[in-house]
C-alpha cells in the first residue's frame, strides 16, 4: 500500500478508535479525563512522522513531504468525519446533552453566575450539532497534518543522491 494512504488510514483508524475509547469509557463526561481527547494529537504526529519516513525513502524533498503529509491528514480527516458523525448519531446520540452537563458543572465549579452559565452554553449550542462537530475534527485534522508536516519535514525528507564523477 502506498505510504500515504496507509499513513493517512492509520492515523484516521487511530483516531476513531480513540473517540470510541473516550466513549466507551465515559470518561468524556469526566471534566479531567475529557482532556485525554486530545491524545488524537500525539496519535496524529507519530502516525505523520511514521509516514513521512517511508515517503522520505522515495526521494521526496522538504515541500514534497508537506504535500505528503498533508494528504495524509486529509485522508485521516475524511475518517475522522465519518467516526465522529458515527459517535454522535449513532453510539453516543445524547453526546452533547451530557457534554452540556460537563461544562455547567465546570462553569459552576469556576463560580459563575446562573446567567454566565446560560449565556456560555448558549454560545456552545450553535456548534454542538454532529456534523459540526464532524468537521471541526476534520479542520483541526488538516491544520494539524500541514503544520506538523512542515516541521517534520525540515528532519526527515530525501537527501538527493550524489553520485561519483564519471572517468
Amino acid at each position: 500500500m502506498h505510504p500515504i494512504l496507509s499513513a493517512g488510514l492509520a492515523i484516521g483508524v487511530l483516531c476513531a478508535m480513540w473517540t470510541f475509547v473516550m466513549g466507551f469509557t465515559g470518561w468524556y463526561k469526566d471534566p479531567v479525563m475529557l482532556r485525554l481527547f486530545f491524545v488524537v494529537i500525539a496519535i496524529e504526529i507519530g502516525g505523520l512522522f511514521w509516514g513521512l519516513r517511508r515517503t522520505a525513502q522515495e526521494g521526496r524533498t522538504y515541500g514534497g513531504q508537506v504535500v505528503a503529509g498533508t494528504l495524509m491528514a486529509v485522508i485521516a480527516g475524511v475518517i475522522v468525519i465519518c467516526s465522529s458523525l458515527l459517535f454522535t448519531m449513532v453510539a453516543f446520540p445524547e453526546y452533547f446533552t451530557e457534554l452540556e452537563a460537563v461544562q455547567r458543572q465546570t462553569l459552576a465549579a469556576q463560580g459563575k453566575s446562573a446567567a454566565e452559565i446560560e449565556q456560555s452554553i448558549a454560545a456552545g449550542r450553535v456548534s454542538a450539532t454532529p456534523m459540526a462537530n464532524a468537521m471541526g475534527g476534520f479542520i483541526g485534522t488538516l491544520v494539524t497534518g500541514i503544520l506538523v508536516s512542515a516541521v517534520l519535514a525540515i528532519w526527515i525528507r530525501g537527501r538527493p543522491v550524489t553520485r561519483a564523477p564519471v572517468m
